[in-house]
């Protein structure tokens, strides 16, 4: 039997495969308000067979929204049309996940294909709040730096967004931990050089991250999965390294957290990144044998003797798809007879399914 179609059970939530679609930002809200685009778009990777669909990164508050565009999670109002995404990927046999994200001194941006420039607070932008006032780029805005007050409210709006959450229909919560976004910002010491409990030594810089996995776990039912994104490396000398990446999976597993999702990178904006089939996926592996979690790989996994292969030899737990999914939504099923597994197809779309 194929393992990438095995079944995966984490606390008492059962994955139907080992594929996830990884959280994958769509520029496409008015207000943080979900709409047909998102139902679409999750809709088809959940009919394409995929076992777990991570919705986009999902702000916890409006100043942490990457863009204007971004799907958000802070208010009551949002519930109601992402209810009707969480409804129909169950439907499908998918099990319904939310990416919770806070962008940190990288929110205030302009879409991809609005040209990607950070907006300023008095050009309809807002004011960014990394641990330490140092922007992304030199160009930009300068942020400013999340005083004490600013990160209880952090933890109290990814807390309240995981109960929206939970309203929502989601049965997988993922803390965004990666990317250079807000808790990266706090745990890799090229952003943050603060002298108080939340910067200096390792202990301190990893603060946020667990407290917000902590406060999360504490509304997030005791039997949905909770995952945390994180990057496991800065690719950059004198920053976050793999090794420190294994102590925060290790002190993240205290906290509740049932599997890391090991990418990389996204803090410095010129880092020498080794791109290629299955770059990210040794942090991944790494990360399972010497912190004892579940992991996910994710990054330029491509082709199912890939996606095989990570699982059938234990190198990860799941398999998280991106730009694959992208070029092909239908990737789990087009792959099971591939891999020997045979897989129930859409009964709308039964009458293409390749037979033996």
């Amino acid at each position: 039997m194929s393992e990438l179609f095995r079944p995966l059970t984490i606390r008492e939530i059962t994955f139907k495969n080992r594929i996830a679609v990884s959280p994958m930002c769509q520029y496409s809200s008015v207000d943080g308000f979900a709409n047909d685009w998102h139902l679409v778009h999750l809709g088809s990777r959940a009919t394409g067979g995929a076992g777990l669909v991570i919705s986009e990164a999902t702000a916890v508050s409006p100043e942490g929204r990457i863009t204007p565009d971004d799907l958000g999670i802070w208010k009551a109002e949002h519930v109601p049309e992402l209810q009707r995404i969480t409804a129909f990927l169950e439907a499908q046999g998918a099990v319904p996940g939310i990416q919770l994200a806070h962008a940190g001194r990288k929110a205030s941006h302009q879409s991809p294909w609005k040209g990607r420039k950070a907006i300023p607070a008095n050009e309809e932008g807002w004011q960014t709040v990394p641990p330490s006032a140092m922007p992304f780029l030199p160009s930009e805005p300068a942020p400013i730096e999340l005083d004490a007050v600013g990160i209880v409210q952090v933890i109290a709006d990814f807390k309240a967004a995981a109960q929206r959450a939970l309203e929502a229909g989601f049965k997988v919560a993922e803390v965004h931990a990666a990317h250079g976004y807000l808790l990266h910002e706090f745990y890799s010491p090229l952003s943050n050089k603060r002298t108080d409990r939340y910067g200096g030594s390792f202990e301190n810089r990893i603060r946020l991250s667990l407290e917000v996995t902590e406060a999360v776990r504490e509304v997030w039912p005791k039997e949905y999965p909770l995952f945390v994104r994180i990057s496991a490396t800065d690719w950059t000398e004198g920053g976050w390294t793999g090794e420190d990446a294994v102590e925060l999976a290790k002190a993240l597993r205290t906290k509740g957290a049932d599997l890391i999702d090991c990418s990389t990178g996204g803090n410095v904006p010129k880092a020498d990144i080794p791109v290629g089939p299955c770059y990210q996926t040794r942090f991944a592996t790494r990360i399972k044998k010497e912190a004892d979690i579940l992991t996910g790989a994710v990054g330029m996994i491509t082709t199912a003797q890939e996606a095989e292969s990570i699982i059938a030899e234990g190198r990860a737990d799941l398999v998280l798809l991106a730009r694959k999914l992208l070029r092909d939504p239908h990737f789990p099923l087009h792959v099971a007879q591939e891999l020997g597994a045979d897989v129930t197809w859409p009964l709308q779309y039964e009458r293409a399914k390749p037979r033996p």
